[in-house]
């Protein structure tokens, strides 16, 4: 049994020339097969470009209703205004231009199969017209009153999900209900495995001969690269590219590097890791995650400075701050940024001191618009420690690990090198 349909499976492949041997695909096609004798409606999904057209064609061309009309409609390519005049027709003077009246698709197609691709893109009061149309067969045409019958088998298609327009109130859920009675998943190029090289040939093959040249092909290394690439625009863009380098490349074999000219430079999936680090082999999923939730905490640290320094100059909230102390119990200092268009980096942090006696009691080092206060704490022994003292050092101990460079220095101490500069002149430090 397994073998008969593996066969019919074959056959409708050859017929309607779908190239590839995916168990994905062979499946999507079996399930059409099954469906096509009945008038059950059929959703097909699938990314764009994955080629749900041809799942359509399969359908009608092994129906009853092979011998009717077929008509393919882009949901997505008629104006909002007129689709419903497409689909249903309208009488004459039913709006502005309609000198005669038309007959819509659903009327002319009467015992054939039409096919609406991209059915997400239908304006919510023609999807209630459609489900009349699924329900019952009947329909009305614009700026008439009078039913009409019409007897057509609905196949859609859609790219988008459309439980999610549900949601967004932009689909509705009894007709999403009414399509989906049969659903069929067309899976994307990259699911398919080599199917790419196959159909890689096949379109190098096809284009040998519209251009009157040798077919190209694909060294080991090119097909490697082929097969991790993602395509995004599924079999529409690796037809595509097959035809630019049938065109433009004079060599007939295409090795890694010239293939990696047509690939698109711009296409980003994520989680992703942009060029080499020394520690790049041991990158993981793992401290990408952990980089992520640093970044957002360290962000939420300077929202809540920034709030705090807010109510804080402002006498009348006190009240607020008093009533939520617990949430600014670790609020550091704001760090307000450089208004210096030179430098697009404010700091993240300004330089710190912290008592070891009293944690808790921070001093900040306030730069540009404040001057720097001669703050000290005295310690148990009576020792005294100078704000200004510890700012230079730590200023000398930069430039020291960094040999001097100063960019670098500035990164370290969490200043901008601006700010850097005016230190090092205020406290006279000569070149380490």
């Amino acid at each position: 049994m397994d073998y008969k349909i593996s066969s019919e499976v074959q056959a409708v492949k050859q017929r309607f020339e779908i190239i590839g041997n995916s168990p994905k695909l062979n499946n999507a096609i079996r399930i059409a097969m099954q469906v096509a004798p009945t008038d059950m409606s059929v959703l097909i999904s699938g990314e764009s470009g994955a080629g749900k057209e041809s799942f359509s064609k399969i359908i009608h061309s092994l129906s009853h209703r092979k011998h009717g009309q077929f008509i393919a409609i882009n949901c997505g390519a008629i104006p909002e205004g007129t689709i419903d005049s497409e689909l249903f027709g309208h009488e004459k003077g039913a709006f502005t231009g309609a000198h005669e009246s038309r007959k819509g698709y659903f009327e002319v197609t009467n015992g054939g199969t039409i096919f609406l691709d991209e059915i997400g893109e239908l304006p919510v009061s023609t999807q209630a017209r459609l489900l009349r149309v699924l329900e019952n067969g009947e329909f009305i045409k614009v700026g008439s009153s009078k039913v009409l019958k019409t007897d057509v088998r609905v196949i859609a298609a859609t790219n988008v999900d459309l439980n999610a327009a549900i949601e967004q109130n932009k689909f509705r859920e009894d007709l999403y209900y009414r399509l989906n009675t049969v659903p069929i998943q067309v899976p994307a190029l990259r699911e398919r495995g080599e199917d790419v090289l196959l159909l890689f040939r096949k379109f190098a093959s096809d284009f040998s001969e519209t251009y009157r040249t040798k077919p190209a092909y694909l060294t080991e290394g090119a097909q490697e690269m082929l097969l991790k690439f993602r395509f995004p625009g599924n079999i529409r863009q690796l037809k595509n590219l097959v035809e630019q380098m049938s065109v433009l490349e004079m060599e007939r074999e295409i090795d890694s590097d010239t293939l990696l000219k047509y690939l698109p430079k711009t296409t980003s999936y994520l989680p992703a890791l942009i060029g080499k680090t020394e520690n790049s082999e041991n990158f993981s999923e793992r401290d990408l995650l952990y980089k992520v939730l640093f970044d957002m905490k360290k962000d939420m640290s300077e929202m809540k400075s920034l709030i705090h320094e807010i109510l804080s100059e402002d006498g009348s909230r006190s009240e607020i701050l008093s009533q939520h102390e617990r949430l600014f119990n670790d609020v550091e200092p704001y760090n307000r940024p450089e208004r210096d268009e030179d430098y697009d980096n404010p700091p993240i942090k300004p330089i710190m001191l912290e008592s070891s006696r009293e944690q808790g009691n921070r001093d900040r080092i306030v730069e540009d618009d404040y001057e720097i206060e001669d703050i000290t704490h005295e310690t148990d022994d009576g020792d005294s420690l100078s704000l200004e003292k510890k700012e230079k050092e730590m200023i000398i101990m930069a430039l020291k690990k960094n040999n001097n460079k100063r960019k670098y220095a500035a990164k370290d101490l969490g200043i901008s090198e601006r700010t850097l500069y005016r230190k090092i002149k205020q406290y006279e430090i000569d070149s380490i």
